[in-house]
């Protein structure tokens, strides 16, 4: 039976992943391979700058305090990981799938993930500016404690997804669509593109009324004293 968060709003609450790593091996260095298949393999602190692993395979992996700056992975897959510390600008992700994956204390610019599958991802702590998941699925998907600098969720469908003591500054949900999409969690919301793309979504009373001068000049509703 399918879960509903608190408050009788019968919006449906996300899965949260539980990714239990067995006991892995350590990664023996080396530059990522392209369609690389990577299985039950400990990653610390390596440097992946600039390398090409698209099409590579992440299985039961646990990458901790790595970097990723201009890291190709297009079209990965990273299953039934962790990611810890991890950082970088310009991370290419577009249309990979993550499922069953913890991102904690990531610190990301620009990454991109449009057109990728996210489901059942938990992203907790960490600040992420300008993160490209235009076009994406994103399924059964947590963030928490994090910050986003002017996500953009353009065009992307959003099916059980919560928002939990998360800053979200600038979002663009131009052309989204959100269905059981909890956002009344959110330290901060604001929203600069897509207010129209809000139904499906659950927001509190408090975060109408900051919202409210938006829709107001959105709709062109001249407010005066």
């Amino acid at each position: 039976m399918a879960r509903t968060a608190a408050g009788g709003t019968g919006v449906k609450s996300a899965r949260r992943p539980e990714v239990r790593l067995p006991a892995l091996g350590p990664h023996e260095g080396g530059e990522l391979e392209p369609d690389g298949d990577y299985d039950g393999l400990d990653f610390q602190e390596a440097d992946f700058t600039g390398q090409d692993g698209s099409g590579a395979r992440f299985m039961d992996c646990a990458l901790t305090g790595c970097a990723l700056d201009e890291t190709r992975l297009r079209h990965a897959r990273v299953l039934d990981s962790t990611l810890t510390g991890v950082r970088g600008v310009g991370t290419d992700l577009a249309e990979a799938t993550l499922r069953d994956v913890e991102l904690t204390d990531a610190r990301l610019g620009g990454p991109q993930l449009h057109g990728a599958m996210l489901e059942r991802v938990l992203i907790r702590g960490g600040k992420i500016d300008y993160l490209n998941v235009r076009t994406a699925r994103l399924r059964d998907v947590v963030f928490e404690g994090c910050v986003l600098v002017e996500p953009d969720f353009g065009g992307a469908r959003l099916e059980r997804v919560e928002f939990v003591d998360c800053a979200l500054k600038g979002a663009d949900l131009h052309a989204a669509t959100l269905t059981d999409v909890d956002l009344r969690g959110a330290a901060s919301l604001e929203i600069s593109r897509g207010l129209d793309r809000l139904s499906g979504a659950v927001i509190s009373t408090a975060q109408l009324l900051d919202l409210a001068p938006v829709l107001a000049a959105q709709w062109g509703i001249r407010v005066e004293d």
